[in-house]
């Protein structure tokens, strides 16, 4: 499976988002927002508003993070925004969590669903037949620049081999510090799509097609894997 590369853009310059999304579409798979409400975490970032201004420029697809208490009162809304894949927390839907999957798929967007660190994949075992993504984070969630976790890397190896074993379909993504210093454990490991933030992308250069330039003869360099 190709690597794919997932921008999350609440760690772009908000000064320069046209130009910036006209440089990414020319070099990425995709755009990650992270919709936070200040009480799942304690942040809140960007919103169905946001990404409906960037509808308007964007050519690649939008796949929405949903770090909220209540995933179930933004699908509507993201889903009219333009969220080509909509993926709420596994910790916070386990209640009704059937109702929720198909709820993303009947707003027409693929159906995903994240981890936190600290979870056990088998929290989520029993429905991952249903799912398009599996987003495994490598962070605690809230905030960009955070440390990676290196306990992980075994999840995502669980990850790839019940998925093999099982015949699903599933990619998986990974989402936090995904960068040159990780980049061949977290192929190595199993991972799909690699969400880029402030460490993998946008401090490598100030220019932004330098940037991206550079990122992917990192990931070539560090896995041997084209990107």
């Amino acid at each position: 499976m190709k690597p794919e590369f997932s921008v999350s853009l609440m760690c772009m310059d908000f000064l320069d988002i046209k130009h910036q999304i006209e440089v990414l579409d020319q070099n990425v798979d995709g755009y990650h927002i992270d919709i936070m409400d200040g009480h799942y975490c304690k942040n809140i970032t960007l919103s169905p508003d946001f990404m409906k201004a960037c509808a308007r420029v964007a050519k690649k697809p939008m796949d929405v993070h949903l770090m909220t208490t209540n995933p179930n009162d933004w699908i509507d809304a993201c889903a009219a925004a333009g969220a080509a894949m909509i993926s709420p927390h596994a910790e916070t839907i386990n209640t009704d969590c059937f109702r929720t999957l198909n709820r993303i798929r009947d707003a027409g967007c693929q159906v995903g669903v994240t981890l936190n660190p600290a979870t056990p994949l088998s929290y989520c075992k029993h429905y991952l037949n249903r799912i398009d993504v599996l987003t495994l984070m490598t962070v605690d969630v809230g905030f960009a620049g955070q440390p990676f976790i290196t306990e992980v890397l075994d999840k995502i190896a669980e990850a790839k081999r019940l998925r093999e074993e099982n015949g699903w379909h599933y990619k998986i993504m990974i989402d936090g510090s995904c960068n040159k210093k990780t980049f061949k454990r977290l192929h190595d490991a199993g991972a799909d799509v690699f969400i880029l933030g402030s460490s993998g992308l946008f401090s490598l250069d100030a220019d932004l097609q330098t940037a991206c330039d550079k990122m992917k003869a990192q990931f070539e360099e560090e896995t041997g894997v084209k990107a």
